[in-house]
């Protein structure tokens, strides 16, 4: 099982750091317990301020995303792999409703990543929780 440290995690993410590195900073570890990979999407505009699968408020300038099966509140590393852009999501929605994708990323997360204009893109997904 591959273990992490949440913070440092997060700091590299936020930097955009293309390897993590242990941290005297992080106060828990996280451990990657799944991992999968295929075609990410994203969605915005007109579901902003719709009601999610989950009952909250769609804000596609939230680090959200869409998942046929994880549970809601599951925290998910999402790479792309062309561009090596990682971002850490919380699923709140289901989807993708469209065949092949493995993920609906919000706007906000799928900037960060690097996919806006290309729409789609080919995504490493780790799946995250307590170690």
């Amino acid at each position: 099982m591959k273990v992490i440290k949440a913070a440092a995690l997060s700091a590299a993410l936020a930097i955009g750091a293309a390897t993590i590195a242990p941290s005297i900073y992080a106060q828990q570890l996280v451990a990657v317990v799944e991992t999968a990979s295929g075609t990410a999407s994203w969605y915005g505009g007109k579901f902003h301020g719709r009601r999610t699968a989950s009952g909250e408020t769609y804000n596609q300038n939230a680090l959200t995303a869409a998942h046929r099966t994880l549970p809601f509140g599951t925290e998910v590393v999402v790479t792309n792999e062309n561009t090596g852009k990682s971002v850490v999501v919380r699923i709140n929605d289901r989807g993708p409703f469209t065949g092949g994708r493995i993920i609906d990323l919000s706007r906000q997360a799928a900037t960060a990543i690097g996919m806006i204009n290309s729409g789609t893109a080919r995504v490493k997904l780790e799946v995250i929780g307590g170690a």
